[in-house]
Formats: C-alpha cells, sequence, structure tokens
C-alpha cells in the first residue's frame, strides 16, 4: 500500500486539519467532537441543513458545505458511520430559529445515528427532519443497507435542498424538495478496481485485471455482478439502462444527468461515459437540461464511476441555477 499518509489512525483529523486551514473563509473545523460548519453558522431564520458519513467519500460530504448547500458536515472513520456525540453538538451548531434537515444516505450506521441524534436535539427544543437518500438502482437489499444504498444523488439533494433553504423556504418546504429530488433520482455504478483502506492496508475486494463489477457500492459492497472488461460505451449501457427502466423515463422527460467519477478515473474517461450516456437519453426522446460530471462522491482511489439520471421539473432547475459556494461546489457568486 501507498498512501501519501503518517499514522493510519490520523488519517481523518489530518486530513480535516489541513481541509478546514484551506478553506478558512468558508467553514470552520470543530475538532472534538469532530464537525465542520459554514462560517457564518448559524444563519438566523434559515433552515440548518447537516449531513455526513464516512470519510473516504470526498468532496461528500464537507466539499459540500458553504452557501446554497449544507450548514455542516459530520465526518465518520473512513467508511464508518460519525457517531451521535458528533452529530448532535453539528445540528445544535446549525440552528438558527427554522430547523434542521438531516439529509442520511441508507446505511445502517448513519440511519441508526442520524436518528439517535434526532431525538436528542429535539430534546434540546430543535426541530428536526430527516430524508433517507436511497437512489442505487443495484441492489434492493443487502448485508450492508435494509433497501437501497445512497450515493450519487445525495450530491443533487444536498444541492437543491441546499438552494431552497438559502432561499427562505420553510422546514416543510425543504424537506418536500429534498424528498422530492430523492424520490425522481436513480443511480448505478462500475468498480475497475478496488480500493484500500488505510487501517486495513490491502485491497478492499478481488477483481481480475479482466474483470469488472457492475452495481458496485461506495465502500466496495458487492454489486449485481462481475463481467469481463469490455468498452465504455457498452458499460454505460449496462449503467444506464436499469436507471431508466427503474426511473420510468419517457419521451419528452427533463433530466440532470450526473457522472460521478469513483476517486482513480481520469476526467477523460469520464467526459467518455458522459458522451454516450446523452447519446442514450437524446435517442429515446430525453432532454438532458443540466449535467455535471467529474469526482464528487468517491470511495478512496478506487477506478470506476457512478452515473446518476434526474427528472427536472422547473423548481428544480431554478433551485439548481442559484448561486453556490462551497470548496467543491460553486457557481453564480
Amino acid at each position: 500500500m501507498k498512501k501519501l499518509i503518517n499514522d493510519p489512525q490520523a488519517v481523518v483529523t489530518e486530513s480535516v486539519e489541513g481541509f478546514g486551514a484551506a478553506h478558512a473563509d468558508l467553514v470552520e473545523v470543530h475538532p472534538d467532537p469532530l464537525f465542520i460548519t459554514r462560517r457564518d453558522a448559524p444563519v438566523q431564520g434559515k433552515v440548518g441543513l447537516v449531513s455526513g458519513g464516512g470519510s473516504g467519500h470526498e468532496p461528500l460530504h464537507a466539499g459540500f458545505v458553504g452557501r446554497g448547500m449544507l450548514d455542516a458536515a459530520v465526518p465518520g472513520a473512513v467508511f464508518t458511520s460519525p457517531t451521535p456525540d458528533q452529530i448532535i453538538p453539528a445540528t445544535l451548531a446549525v440552528n438558527g430559529g427554522a430547523g434542521v434537515l438531516h439529509i442520511v444516505k441508507n446505511y445502517t450506521g448513519d440511519v441508526l445515528n442520524f436518528e439517535t441524534a434526532a431525538e436528542m436535539a429535539q430534546a434540546e427544543g430543535v426541530e428536526v427532519r430527516s430524508v433517507l437518500i436511497n437512489d442505487d438502482v443495484a441492489v434492493e437489499d443487502s448485508l450492508y443497507t435494509a433497501g437501497r444504498r445512497g450515493v450519487g444523488g445525495t450530491v443533487l439533494v444536498e444541492r437543491i435542498a441546499g438552494a431552497a433553504a438559502e432561499r427562505g423556504d420553510s422546514l416543510d418546504g425543504v424537506t418536500g424538495i429534498a424528498q422530492r429530488v430523492n424520490d425522481n433520482v436513480r443511480s448505478m455504478g462500475v468498480a475497475l478496481s478496488a480500493c484500500t483502506v488505510p487501517h486495513a492496508g490491502v485491497p478492499s475486494f478481488d477483481l481480475t485485471e479482466e474483470e469488472i463489477e457492475i452495481g458496485i457500492g461506495i465502500h466496495g459492497e458487492p454489486g449485481r455482478h462481475k463481467i469481463a472488461m469490455e468498452n465504455a460505451d457498452g458499460i454505460t449501457d449496462r449503467l444506464l439502462e436499469p436507471i431508466l427502466a427503474d426511473l420510468k423515463a419517457t419521451d419528452g422527460d427533463r433530466v440532470l444527468l450526473f457522472v460521478n467519477g469513483m476517486g482513480g478515473t481520469p476526467a477523460s474517461e469520464l467526459y467518455i461515459v458522459y458522451r454516450r450516456a446523452r447519446q442514450v437519453l437524446a435517442e429515446r426522446g430525453i432532454s438532458v437540461e443540466r449535467s455535471l460530471v467529474g469526482n464528487y462522491i468517491t470511495a478512496l482511489e478506487m477506478q470506476g464511476a457512478s452515473i446518476s439520471v434526474l427528472k427536472l421539473d422547473d423548481e428544480m432547475v431554478e433551485l439548481w441555477d442559484t448561486p453556490v459556494w462551497t470548496p467543491a461546489l460553486r457557481w453564480g457568486v
């Protein structure tokens, strides 16, 4: 294992320390317990948005803390849920009097710990709602989650719900738009190689040089099946077909197309995937009105990609286009 680290047990704390120093104009790092808030938190009268999860998926979630997205992010150990002891103070720190929305990826540890934190925060007088992200069409049930996993759609929920909160929407309104995005987005990923968790020191799963895994999770969870390596168009078709079938996408639909890198895939390859996905959508009469391409929810250094398709309505487009200013996503300011 070759990694630019010091102590495997200190990866998260040292990484977050560096992140906070690099983006001190946007965020504040709270070291004990560890969480990150936007520099101007709490914003009075604004719904606070909190998300989090295991580290190793950077820039998710800390990279999306700032204007137009999250008010706080709570990083756990690598591929491990944050604890309620972290989530509770993060929730309290961003409460501006309008309530707080938790955006939670559907993994058992995340769900349980955010539920516990929400109950404790409500006991402190903070109104808390939760939206569960479960956009991965690859697996209905697995050993890792009850129901579908939360993957690339998380970024889109955080962005659009964050824009609604920045606009001044109520807690009911922000929760509603977050749920609507989740209900209308589907994702699926592929792994060309495994990643190595720092404290483990060995790859998290086995793939030969001739194999890829279709439907892989962002922690290396098993997907639908292993197949022989094939060209980019063939892989893209395999990912996109179940997404569109599950989404019931039809001629005339308007969508946002999101091609995400898993950490070890060059941008040039992601654009090849995007090119093919857009061709397929055009052939079906589906209009791509907004796009996002890049490494936004990763799995350490895993080679691979995921595709997310979000059915858009007018309000989603309007919110997507509003200003956002975070370490990892920014426009319009």
